[in-house]
């Protein structure tokens, strides 16, 4: 077995943490409402700390995003947050403002700092200020290519260095994004992105003396100008493999665990296999996993350098995935699993279950709807109010049921 770099999945929920260390994450980050790009998170401090011990107990690290840029008046509530860390114990702090990466190496000498891609990271040089100022790793900027990572990693061998290599991507420069403030007062960098650039735009053309307005008429690429495709390295993961990042970010702090477990799914089982036999390599098998999820649309953006012109989805910014979500395993007995619906399901649907550490998964077909709360029989049933449906042993083959645990994800074809 070859090295493999450690694979970094978010989570911002405790299923999420949960979800991540099942699927096979050797990392997870996290971060919370006030001090990082959480302002929409979803889980509570002692949710975090539940999930840094399920975390520890399995053997995985959890590292804590404080990656905001702190204003003068927020230093004053600094002490409030040494006592969360303190009681957190995470495994690093993520940061991005120089006066908090100061104040960590003060308050949290013991405590290991890394760099966040907030700070926009391009260059060796940048990689190297960041090291003396006393990082043990360097999240790098989106935009850095392959050609450009391999010569920051040659000339920066003794500091830890991170890549993204899946998830959404801002058509801004990293997070930080005008529109968002300046239309809706949400601040990117505060993880409150409103995502105007998912925004259907009518393009007025203004006559300067007369203020006549008159609309400039759009094609049919015209639509969604702003709207980037989601990154995907997995058709490049052998390039990324060999050229020794310590690190592979998966994005997704505000995604739900099906998108975490099913990223990290597909990425741990294309490392795994890569360090078998990287000369027989196949990404694509590996893509097809992904192809489920709802994305718009993949690009390896940066990756050769300059944007491609496909990098952006013009016509929509609505999912390309013919699949959609079907629910996650909360029971199982040893005569029936339960499985709460994320989508509505009806009779005939056919599911595949996502196991970890099994690329094929386990299809089963709906012989019927059964209502797991009173076993009634319905035609279809949807997913509010944490609906669930039972499936029964005998519609599973034997080994595959076995496979099937609490936390399992499902989807189908919409």
């Amino acid at each position: 077995m070859m090295k493999l770099p450690e694979l970094l999945a978010p989570a911002g929920t405790l299923d999420a943490f949960r979800t991540a260390i099942l699927y096979g994450a050797d990392a997870i980050y996290a971060g919370l409402p006030g001090f990082s790009m959480r302002a929409r998170a979803k889980i509570s401090t002692d949710e975090v700390k539940t999930g840094i011990e399920l975390a520890h107990a399995a053997g995985k690290k959890v590292y804590l995003a404080f990656n905001l840029f702190a204003h003068d008046s927020e230093y004053a509530n600094m002490p409030r947050v040494s006592e969360i860390i303190r009681y957190l114990s995470p495994d690093a702090l993520i940061v991005s403002d120089p006066g908090v990466l100061m104040w960590a190496k003060e308050n949290h000498p013991d405590i290991p700092i890394h760099i966040s891609t907030q700070a926009n990271i391009c260059s060796a040089a940048s990689v190297k200020f960041w090291q003396a100022a006393g990082a043990s790793l360097c999240v790098l900027a989106r935009e850095v290519s392959h050609r450009e990572f391999v010569s920051i990693r040659r000339a920066c061998p003794d500091i830890k260095l991170e890549i993204f290599v899946h998830g959404a991507m801002c058509m801004a420069y990293s997070g930080r994004c005008l529109l968002s403030n300046f239309i809706t007062g949400r601040p990117a960098n505060r993880g409150a992105c409103a995502q105007l650039c998912r925004w259907k735009y009518d393009v007025i053309l203004r006559e300067r003396e007369s203020g006549i307005e008159m609309p400039i008429e759009e094609d049919a690429r015209g639509a969604y100008i702003m709207n980037s495709k989601d990154l995907c390295l997995m058709p490049r993961l052998a390039d990324v493999l060999e050229s020794a990042p310590d690190s592979l970010k998966i994005e997704g702090r505000n995604r739900s665990e099906y998108y975490v477990g099913s990223v990290v799914h597909a990425y741990r089982a294309a490392m795994d296999a890569w360090a078998r036999d990287p000369e027989n390599f196949n990404p694509s098998i590996y893509m097809e996993m992904l192809n489920v999820l709802e994305s718009r649309g993949y690009t390896t953006a940066f990756f050769d350098g300059p944007v491609p012109s496909d990098a952006h989805n013009y016509d929509s910014a609505r999912s390309v995935s013919e699949y959609h979500a079907a629910g996650v395993v909360v029971a199982k007995n040893d005569s029936e699993i339960t499985l709460e619906l994320r989508n509505e399901i009806k009779t005939g649907d056919e599911i595949t279950f996502v196991i970890p550490h099994d690329v094929c998964g386990v299809r089963v077909k709906l012989k019927q709807i059964i209502n797991a709360r009173d076993n009634s029989i319905l035609p279809k049933m949807s997913a509010g109010q944490h609906g669930a449906i039972k499936i029964p042993r005998d519609w599973v083959n034997a080994v595959d049921f076995d496979k099937i645990v609490p936390l399992v994800l499902a989807y189908k074809h919409k």
